[in-house]
């Protein structure tokens, strides 16, 4: 199944909604190049419902609410209609709220990988995505702010592995490590 003009159209304007700092429509486009990275190193995934996961996994955004992935598969699953790509779709826009795959689901590995892919980023595209974030959370202060967001990070390096897939692992792993200990290391300064 492909998405409709009207449909892509309706997720286009949703990515591309003002308060977005970070989660733009250039983030759908670097989850979905970094699909097209992982699909040409020979990572094996089923590629429609995971391309469809891409689309729909932060087309409902909204930095003040914390139940934006199960907004997101909400919408996937009204958008896509019944039957199992549906639910596909669905699962694996819930599986980016934490990133946490399990061992032999190809598709959740490789959308979770491009998802995060910025991670692994050179320290200066790393650091522009983090001060994206920044802004989309402008309104929280700093104390608070900088709390929170190294938890999530420590989270995230609390993780055996970042990255599920062998190629997320060999090219991506080592500098999200190093941009995440140093963002940490920033955060509490």
């Amino acid at each position: 199944m492909t998405l409709t003009e009207a449909q892509r159209e309706d997720l286009v304007a949703r990515w591309s909604q003002p308060h977005r700092r970070y989660h733009t429509f250039a983030h759908l486009t670097a989850v979905l190049a970094a699909l097209d990275e992982l699909a040409a190193a020979g990572t094996v995934f089923e590629d429609e419902p995971v391309r469809l996961a891409a689309w729909f996994h932060d087309a409902v955004y909204d930095p003040n609410e914390a139940d934006n992935e199960a907004s997101s598969a909400e919408l996937a699953s009204q958008t896509l209609g019944p039957g199992a790509l549906a639910q596909e779709v669905a699962r694996l826009v819930l599986l980016t709220a934490g990133h946490q795959v399990q061992p032999g689901d190809a598709n959740g590995a490789a959308l979770c990988d491009a998802d995060l892919a910025v991670l692994g980023g050179e320290p200066h595209k790393y650091q522009a995505y983090a001060e994206a974030v920044r802004a989309e959370y402008a309104h929280v202060p700093e104390p608070l702010y900088h709390r929170g967001r190294a938890d999530v990070l420590r989270s995230l390096l609390g993780h055996s592995a970042i990255f599920r897939t062998a190629y997320g692992a060999e090219r991506w792993e080592k500098s999200a490590r190093r941009n995440l200990e140093a963002e940490i290391t920033a955060l509490e300064a």
